[in-house]
């Protein structure tokens, strides 16, 4: 009881643990949502290279983890820890290069290339901050409980943090009206010189202008937020080196911890199954602002939409909480992802109607909520199973942390260059009042009929998925017994020592 005593955290602590987690979600959730239509209608990138600068951008952001998770795993113990110190250096550095990527620059020509190079370059910098603050979960209690409570804790912040990116940017940005150019110029009818005069008015550069000023507005107050969640998280949070490792344990080479974690059943199970469901939520993410701008006719509206949306995926965290703690966690998993199929359908079967529109956003946030939750909820489970597998090989934390986003990023980098570019073969306009037939309806199968099917998949892969709360509880009972023992050893050698001292 003493023991458990010594690895309750305290409420601050793991308020601060949590605020950690703001940063990259409050940045992701923004370049989610509204980088595809910012390349497309503000900087006014052709919709074939949006869609390579998303894609590279995706994929070097998946290639960055397991390359960080390396350097982590090499990285030496220091008076701050051994994750603490990359969250130190990497953020100033990704502040800047965030500012960058909502900056139109004033050149003819490399525009492509600056965005794909600060695209990258922020990827980088923000892996280097959360691949080990993901680590760090396991770093900060040897109890599972206090480890779970922390993640509830973590995932309301994070939630809380997409609905401070979705506020910050779609409302900074919404204030404003990016000029469009009518369909008469895209098909070509008489009159579309009459837009072309029009697109180039005084009025319509100036308000383009305002447009982009805006975008780097919203862009400043992130940054700031960026920097205050990074000092709570170093000033709240101790990194306690004995919470992961047992005292028999020696260390293991990083290409030799690689193979056995690719190994494990569990993780592989685990890792497929929100894998396709990371794609589903990730293609609805990416296409929900053009979705709402162009096929429902809500220019105006998209952003209230989506802070709907995350606002519903807040206030019902800790209900999934409190559900998977009662339930179990592969429950709460075929509930909660499966809860989002029905309103999927609904959003693109029924006429156009705002009211309607709400309540689906309404109700599809409390899906997101348990995507949000139930992947980093049961991620530290498959890591105590693979100890008691492997009792003798620690220090893989890092690695198990950004493999599992690895394949997560890649898929999502893949799927989302794919669906920028099946727009741009449907015919996609940019800066149109209105998009042809063929958009709209790429459109709607991109945020309603491939994420339910990706749903459906996932669900039946969780099938596999040998962890149970069943065997949840004998892992962890089975885990303490062993710190139990290696702690007796030691104490027992110690005193063994003493004596012939």
């Amino acid at each position: 009881r003493l023991q458990e005593s010594r690895e309750k955290l305290s409420v601050c602590s793991k308020l601060c643990y949590a605020v950690g987690g703001a940063p990259y979600q409050i940045t992701g959730c923004a370049l989610g949502f509204f980088l595809q239509i910012y390349l497309l209608d503000v900087a006014q990138v052709d919709a074939f290279y949006a869609s390579i600068i998303l894609f590279v951008g995706r994929v070097w952001d998946a290639i960055t983890d397991p390359m960080v998770g390396f350097f982590i795993s090499k990285t030496s113990w220091t008076r701050f820890g051994r994750l603490m110190p990359w969250i130190m250096f990497s953020t100033p550095f990704a502040i800047i290069s965030y500012f960058l990527i909502w900056f139109v620059p004033d050149i003819s020509k490399g525009q492509v290339m600056w965005y794909l190079v600060f695209y990258c370059a922020f990827q980088t910098l923000v892996t280097c901050f959360h691949v080990p603050y993901s680590a760090l979960t396991m770093f900060i209690s040897r109890e599972q409980s206090e480890r779970d409570s922390a993640t509830a804790y973590r995932m309301t912040v994070e939630v809380l943090g997409t609905v401070l990116g979705t506020a910050i940017q779609g409302q900074i940005v919404g204030k404003v009206d990016t000029p469009c150019i009518g369909s008469p110029f895209f098909f070509g009818l008489p009159n579309s010189s009459v837009a072309m005069e029009e697109l180039n008015t005084t009025h319509d550069a100036a308000s383009l202008t305002d447009t982009r000023n805006a975008y780097m507005i919203a862009a400043g107050v992130i940054g700031g937020l960026y920097i205050l969640c990074a000092l709570i998280l170093l000033l709240g949070v101790r990194e306690r080196r004995e919470s992961s490792e047992l005292q028999s344990d020696e260390p293991v080479s990083f290409f030799q911890g690689l193979k056995l974690v690719m190994n494990h059943g569990p993780y592989i199970r685990l890792i497929a199954g929100f894998l396709f469901t990371s794609l589903a939520f990730m293609l609805l993410e990416g296409n929900f602002a053009l979705f709402c701008t162009y096929t429902l006719g809500f220019r105006n509206e998209f952003q209230n939409i989506l802070l709907a949306i995350m606002l519903s995926a807040t206030l019902t965290i800790p209900f999934w909480q409190w559900f998977l703690t009662h339930f179990g966690k592969k429950t709460a998993v075929y509930v909660g992802i499966s809860s989002a199929i029905p309103f999927l359908i609904m959003v693109v079967v029924l006429d156009s109607n705002l009211f309607v529109t709400y309540v689906v956003a309404v109700a599809a946030g409390i899906s997101v909520a348990a995507a949000f939750l139930l992947p980093w909820s049961m991620l530290p489970d498959v890591i105590d199973d693979f100890k008691l597998q492997h009792p003798s090989s620690h220090g893989h934390e890092a690695i198990f942390f950004s493999f599992y986003v690895f394949f997560t990023k890649f898929t999502a980098g893949v799927s989302l260059g794919i669906s920028t570019l099946s727009l741009d073969f449907a015919g996609y306009q940019t800066r149109g009042c209105s998009q042809p037939g063929q958009v709209n309806f790429t459109l709607k199968m991109l945020v309603s009929a491939v994420p339910v099917g990706l749903i459906l998949l996932s669900l039946l892969l969780f099938k596999l998925y040998p962890i149970d709360e069943e065997k949840r509880k004998k892992n962890k009972k089975a885990l303490q017994d062993l710190r139990e023992e290696s702690n007796s050893s030691s104490e027992s050698d110690n005193t063994e020592l003493a004596s012939i001292m």
